[in-house]
């Protein structure tokens, strides 16, 4: 693992190789390495932290490709298992909106690095660019803790965040998967899904919010009230009701005694018998009594 010089390296060095989305021709004159590929020699990454792309953002890309052609190149990285393909690293979206458009060479900066840089490199892009929706980013780094050790604090410096934001941001992977289905689909921000952690039934506060079009700040209120507010104790059992007999019994041992006699009788014959003493002093006359009636 690179020490964490050379992360911060990396993370600072990113912007200049896959630079700012918003200003592209900028980023072609920038790029070094810069070459045409052909697009049915480059795959997609599997370890990609980004799984979802929505429907109607490909529609536009592709729109504009159909115009403008490919203008912020992709990055990608020599293939292991082809001679001569390519990998994505970052750029998947645009790979797949030119696919679309029927373009057959696409621009890409080709860069020789190892999984573990690959996948930094496809987080930060990712983040960078908003792209990633808060249970993708939180997959990411839970896959690089997993497959390579680092640690929250190593994450932090990587992607230029605070050890916070990271540390919360993996919570949401223990969320029910209801609730992840909200936030895949859009219809629960990362505020709204962090406020659910620690929630008694974050399932049924979830599916409030987004019936209801709650805020995030409503959405805490909620689920600060939910866990304050007292639960129900378990119900018990009912007893059942004694006969006529067993109530005579008791009180006639009661008086007896001097004490309160509680007969627990069985359908079956068995049972038992309960004497509750206040006091040594009467819990010894309870044994003086017994041991004279022998």
């Amino acid at each position: 693992m690179t020490d964490d010089g050379g992360r911060r390296r990396l993370g600072r060095g990113l912007a200049a190789l896959i630079g700012d989305a918003g200003n592209e021709f900028e980023v072609v004159e920038r790029a070094r390495g810069t070459r045409r590929v052909a697009i049915d020699l480059i795959k997609a990454n599997p370890r990609n932290p980004r799984r979802s792309f929505r429907e109607d953002e490909l529609e536009d890309l592709t729109a504009s490709i159909r115009q403008r052609g490919v203008i912020q190149p992709i990055l990608v990285r020599p293939a292991a298992d082809r001679p001569g393909g390519y990998e994505l690293i970052a750029g998947e979206r645009r790979w797949r909106a030119a696919q679309r458009a029927g373009i057959h060479e696409i621009p890409v900066v080709i860069q020789d690095v190892s999984d573990r840089e690959a996948l930094e490199i496809a987080i930060i892009e990712n983040v960078q660019r908003e792209d990633l929706n808060p249970l993708e980013e939180a997959m990411g780094y839970e896959q690089l803790i997993a497959e390579f050790a680092y640690t929250q604090a190593d994450l932090a410096t990587v992607i230029a965040k605070s050890r916070s934001h990271v540390a919360n941001t993996m919570r949401l992977l223990k969320l029910p998967d209801a609730v992840k289905a909200y936030v895949n689909d859009g219809q629960l921000t990362a505020g709204h899904a962090r406020a659910l952690i620690t929630a008694p039934d974050p399932t049924a506060l979830a599916r409030k919010i987004v019936d209801e079009g709650l805020s995030v700040r409503a959405a805490e209120q909620m689920a600060q009230k939910a866990l304050e507010k007292p639960q129900a104790a378990p119900e018990t059992k009912a007893r059942p009701e004694k006969d006529a007999d067993t109530k005579a019994l008791e009180r006639q041992l009661s008086d007896i005694l001097g004490l309160t006699v509680e007969i627990g009788h069985r359908p079956n014959g068995s049972g038992e018998l309960r004497i509750r003493y206040k006091s040594l002093e009467q819990l010894d006359e309870v044994v003086r009594r017994l041991g004279a009636a022998t």
